[in-house]
């Protein structure tokens, strides 16, 4: 059965270690010629870390953080950025 009442979900991320990482990935991915955002989309939707490359130490850096953190610091990221506007 299905509820009708809104859910809600927290979760305490260290955001300064999840933007570090972020971006150390996005830069060793643009470094190989890869596209982060297709590359770190197929990461969240399988959980294949092969999705990430291992240059630079990227795929063990992007483990360390959860999934659904990466996939809350993206989120938080493009709402801050919509509600800047």
């Amino acid at each position: 059965m299905v509820s009708d009442e809104t859910m809600m979900y927290r979760r305490e991320t260290d955001r300064s270690k999840a933007e570090t990482i972020i971006r150390s990935v996005c830069a060793a991915m643009d470094e190989k010629g890869y596209n982060p955002i297709n590359q770190l989309v197929g990461y969240l939707l399988s959980g294949d870390p092969a999705y990430v490359t291992s240059y630079n130490d990227a795929r063990s850096q992007i483990r360390q953080l959860e999934r659904d953190e990466l996939l809350e610091e993206f989120v938080r990221a493009y709402v801050d950025r919509i509600r800047e506007n």
